[in-house]
C-alpha cells in the first residue's frame, strides 16, 4: 500500500506529460544513460594503466547505480549496456576497439554488465520505497563477488556456501543455513522489499528489532521457489534497509543459480 501511494503521489506531483511524449525526468535518465558511462570511462582512460581490471568496472557501476536512481528500470539496464561497451572500448587492450583479446577482461566486462543489470534491479526496487539505494562498495563487492562465482560455473552448494558467508557477514548473524525443497512452517520472513513479516502481519524490524527465532529469506528463479536461507540474528543492532534490499539480491542471484544448475542437469 505504502509504494502504491508513493506512486501516486509521484505522479501527483509531477506536471502532466503530453501525449506522445515520454516524463522529463526519463528523457534525461536516458540521456545519462548513454552518456554518463562514455564520461566516466574517459575520465578513467590517464590512469588505465596502473587501475585492475576489477576496479575500473566497480567505478562504472557506480555511474549505472545512479542512473538507475534517477530514472526507470530501462535507463539503468541501458546504462549497464553503455557502460560495458566502453569498458570494452577504453580500459581492455587493444585499446578504442571493441575486440578483446585476454579472456579475463571478456569475464570483467560479462560481470560488469550482469552486476550493472542486478543493481539498476535494485536501485528500482529502493527508489519506490523512497530510500536511499545501495552505493557503498562494500556492498557492491559483495553482489559482484557473488555473480562472479556464478558466472564462473561454480557448484550449487559453492554458491550457496558462498552466500550463506556472505550473509552472514552482512547481516550480523550468529548462524545461517539453507534449506533445499518444500516449505516447512511458518516462521519469520525477510520479504523481497526488505521487510520483515511474521505470520501475515507486518513486523516493524527497524523499531523493535527482528522477531525471535529463525528468519527465512526465500530464494526463487524464474519465478520458482528452490529454497530458503534459515537467519538466526545476531545480539548486535537491526541492519539499515539498504543491508537488508542487498540480503535480498544474494538471495535472488542464488535462485537463479539454481535454477540454471538446474536446467543443465536436467538437459
Amino acid at each position: 500500500m505504502s509504494t502504491m501511494t508513493s506512486t501516486w503521489k509521484t505522479r501527483l506531483d509531477r506536471p502532466p506529460a503530453k501525449p506522445g511524449t515520454w516524463p522529463l525526468r526519463d528523457r534525461l535518465a536516458l540521456t545519462a544513460a548513454l552518456v554518463g558511462p562514455f564520461l566516466m570511462a574517459l575520465v578513467i582512460v590517464p590512469f588505465r594503466a596502473g587501475l585492475s581490471s576489477t576496479n575500473a568496472a566497480l567505478v562504472l557501476v557506480m555511474v549505472v547505480v545512479a542512473v538507475a536512481e534517477l530514472g526507470s528500470r530501462t535507463a539503468g539496464v541501458l546504462s549497464a549496456l553503455s557502460a560495458a561497451a566502453w569498458f570494452d572500448f577504453f580500459l581492455t587492450r587493444p585499446y578504442e576497439t571493441f575486440d578483446i583479446t585476454a579472456s579475463a577482461d571478456i569475464e570483467t566486462a560479462l560481470l560488469l554488465l550482469a552486476v550493472g543489470v542486478i543493481v539498476s534491479q535494485l536501485a528500482s526496487r529502493a527508489r519506490h520505497l523512497e530510500v536511499i539505494t545501495v552505493t557503498d562498495a562494500a556492498h557492491l563487492a559483495r553482489i559482484h563477488r557473488t555473480a562472479e562465482l556464478a558466472q564462473t560455473h561454480g557448484s550449487a552448494v559453492t554458491l550457496v556456501d558462498h552466500v550463506r558467508q556472505e550473509l552472514t557477514d552482512l547481516l550480523g548473524l550468529d548462524a545461517c543455513r539453507f534449506e533445499y525443497g518444500t516449505l516447512i512452517g511458518q516462521p519469520p520472513r525477510l520479504r523481497s522489499d526488505g521487510g520483515v513479516t511474521v505470520g501475515r502481519r507486518p513486523w516493524d524490524v527497524d523499531a523493535v528489532g527482528w522477531p525471535d527465532g529463525e528468519i527465512e529469506l526465500r530464494a526463487h528463479g524464474n519465478g520458482r521457489y528452490l529454497g530458503r536461507f534459515m537467519l538466526t540474528p545476531g545480539p548486535g543492532p537491526v541492519p539499515p534497509l539498504r543491508a537488508r534490499l542487498v540480503a535480498v539480491t544474494l538471495a535472488d542471484q542464488t535462485g537463479s543459480a539454481l535454477d540454471t544448475a538446474g536446467e543443465a542437469s536436467a538437459g
